[in-house]
């Protein structure tokens, strides 16, 4: 069989686990975050007309603040880049 198979579920850093992992550091380094504060990324699927069928939520709480940006992609299809592109949104918005 040609092409390779990437399990999604798999522990390894190509799977999942290790994209979600690698989130969080992106999210942390970019948003320079305490090591106190908790940040959750979720995939949300929507099946309603005009959302994307998947979407990858980052929850920020620290310093008694609660931040959540989207990013409307699969979260083995998000890079660092949408991260600092939807983060830079996010806080010229709350200004």
């Amino acid at each position: 069989m040609t092409g390779s198979f990437i399990n999604p579920l798999s522990r390894g850093s190509g799977g999942l686990l290790g994209r979600t992992r690698e989130i969080k550091a992106w999210t942390r380094e970019i948003f320079n975050l305490p090591e106190e504060a908790v940040v959750s990324v979720n995939e949300l699927a929507c099946h309603l007309p005009g959302c994307p069928p998947k979407e990858t939520a980052v929850l920020m709480m620290f310093n008694d603040q609660t931040v959540q940006v989207s990013i409307h992609k699969a979260i083995l299809e998000v890079t660092k880049e949408d991260i600092s592109q939807t983060l830079s949104a996010a806080a010229t918005n709350s200004h």
